[in-house]
């Protein structure tokens, strides 16, 4: 279920917490709740996509785009991602969550987030997002000029470019690479 009562939570703590700027980080601590967990008494992996949520909320509302967003009646939305994990989140450890602009195209904005614990990273996302309105995405110069930053710029990162290129040569609709037939090698299934 997704964390409802952390998101209010986090709505009114991030509003009492100081602004930011579009290249800031944004930073805040939670902990592992027992409901987080999978069956190997660890956060399941999902609920770190789900967390990474709240550390995008708490970037926008201190940036002032949450505001913004309802004023124009906008949406957000993620386009993909690409997530590493590397360290054990345990029920009831500490953790705080780190989010902070990476790159900006015409079309999506790239976070770099990560959930630190005793300053070790456990996980680590680079997520492509939009604004979205009814009739699609918003370009990201309009959302700038909306929140007041109407020159803004960010340069790509070549690590964020690596991956743009790689996302963009993976097969859509996903269906075309799984047209071949599927042959059993040893342990594995695999595809010609």
């Amino acid at each position: 279920m997704y964390p409802f009562v952390r998101l209010i939570g986090l709505y009114a703590s991030a509003r009492r917490r100081p602004a930011l700027t579009w290249e800031e980080t944004s930073e805040f601590s939670t902990w592992t709740r027992p409901w987080d967990c999978d069956m190997f008494g660890e956060m399941n992996n999902g609920r770190h996509l789900t967390l990474l949520d709240l550390g995008r909320f708490d970037y926008a509302i201190r940036i002032g785009m949450m505001e913004m967003l309802r004023k124009q009646g906008w949406g957000l939305v993620v386009g993909g991602g690409s997530v590493r994990y590397r360290r054990r989140l345990l029920p009831f450890d500490r953790f705080s969550i780190r989010t902070r602009l990476a790159a900006v195209d015409d079309k999506w904005f790239y976070f770099q987030q990560s959930l630190i614990r005793k300053g070790e990273a456990c996980s680590s996302a680079l997520m492509r997002t939009a604004v979205t309105r009814g009739s699609g995405t918003v370009p990201t110069a309009e959302v700038a000029a909306a929140l007041g930053v109407p020159d803004f710029s960010l340069p790509t990162p070549d690590w964020v470019r690596a991956w743009i290129e790689a996302d963009a040569a993976r097969p859509w609709p996903p269906d075309s690479d799984l047209k071949a037939p599927a042959r059993r090698v040893g342990a594995q299934v695999s595809a010609d």
